[in-house]
């Protein structure tokens, strides 16, 4: 039997968002059903709201989320009722090549949920990332949730989902970020410092933050930064290298997303370091860049898409690293709100007065 339920939805680009009835169906083979406990208020929703994303209108948004498994379709072994899970948008195909070359987290054939939910009037929804959280149940494939340590409070969980996840992992996973190293991170808004908090925890001497916003640089303090630089009052090329011995950074990521900060973060670098892009650029962006340059300074130019994770092996390790301490998730929630109140948090995060709204349910 189908469920009624209430979710945020975004009929038409750039409209403000609407609570709305739901349908979402009984799970069908590879799927499950998960009744939200909180979700996060991510970028990407705006930009789904904005068309920046495509023009599947309507959107049922939000897909940082966590909660418990309702029921399961035929088939699925991964997950069962009354397990308490992270939602992710990258459930791993287990049979493409990169999988099959032991790589999954580069999988090239993620899945969804095959069934659609609807409106009332039969309408059917897309779900941000294949997902849609902003709702009290949602339909996923039952590979897009991992199981997870319950204690774990539902709004810190959730944004492993996305944000942090990706902030963490481009330091971890794709930046090979280790003890002694030195990290510049320029944007520091949640990814940047989700960034900060995954280069402290994996040891780096020297944490450099890059913003222009001082609000965002004091975070960046508190998350583990050692160093800060606001780029509106002194170039941050130079103070990077003056803060590290005049060589640059062993590790620069870039957490904004546009050429003239990618173009910073690659002359900040030390000779043979790392540039990691996490930031997502739009569609129109270009990045001119002497060739000469690209191969006199050596090392690597990387992108990192969703902190090049694996759920089932990232979210209840770093689940685990939060509650015993040693890890600062809680610090991302800067409010909790209704799933009502998703609109005004898409403006004080437009505003930059959050690092994450969540919505509890």
């Amino acid at each position: 039997m189908a469920y009624e339920v209430q979710g945020v939805v975004a009929r038409g680009k750039g409209e403000p968002v609407t609570l709305e009835t739901v349908i979402v169906p009984d799970p069908g083979p590879g799927e499950a059903v998960v009744t939200i406990q909180a979700c996060g208020v991510c970028h990407t929703d705006l930009h789904y709201r904005e068309g920046g994303i495509n023009d599947d209108f309507p959107f049922l948004l939000g897909h940082e989320a966590a909660g418990v498994v309702e029921a399961v379709g035929e088939g699925v072994t991964e997950v069962a009722p009354g397990d308490y899970v992270i939602l992710n948008w990258r459930a791993v195909c287990g049979n493409c090549r990169a999988c099959l070359r032991g790589r999954p987290w580069y999988c090239f054939a993620t899945h969804n949920a095959k069934q659609k939910m609807t409106l009332t009037d039969g309408t059917v929804l897309s779900p941000a990332l294949g997902i849609g959280a902003f709702i009290e149940k949602t339909l996923v494939a039952a590979g897009q949730c991992t199981k997870v340590d319950p204690r774990a409070e539902p709004a810190v969980a959730g944004l492993l989902g996305c944000g942090v996840m990706a902030g963490l992992g481009a330091a971890i996973n794709t930046g090979g970020v280790t003890r002694g190293d030195s990290v510049a991170v320029i944007g520091c808004g949640g990814v940047g410092n989700a960034a900060i908090l995954g280069a402290r925890l994996a040891g780096a001497r020297t944490i450099i933050g890059v913003d222009v916003d001082t609000r965002k640089l004091d975070w960046a303090r508190e998350f583990g930064a050692t160093h800060t630089v606001n780029s509106r009052e002194s170039d941050p090329v130079e103070a990077i290298r003056d803060l590290t011995g005049g060589h640059g950074a062993d590790v620069v990521i870039e957490a904004v997303g546009r050429p003239e900060t990618y173009q910073q973060a690659f002359y900040a670098r030390d000779l043979a370091g790392t540039v990691v892009l996490v930031g997502v650029p739009t569609p129109d962006m270009r990045l001119d860049l002497p060739l000469l340059d690209v191969f006199g300074r050596g090392g690597a130019l990387k992108s990192s898409w969703y902190g090049d994770c694996l759920p089932s092996r990232d979210f209840p390790m770093l689940i685990d690293l939060y509650l015993q301490g040693r890890l600062n998730l809680g610090g991302f929630v800067t409010e909790t709100i209704g799933l009502g109140d998703v609109e005004e948090a898409f403006a004080k995060m437009h505003r930059g007065e959050v690092l994450r709204s969540a919505v509890v349910l």
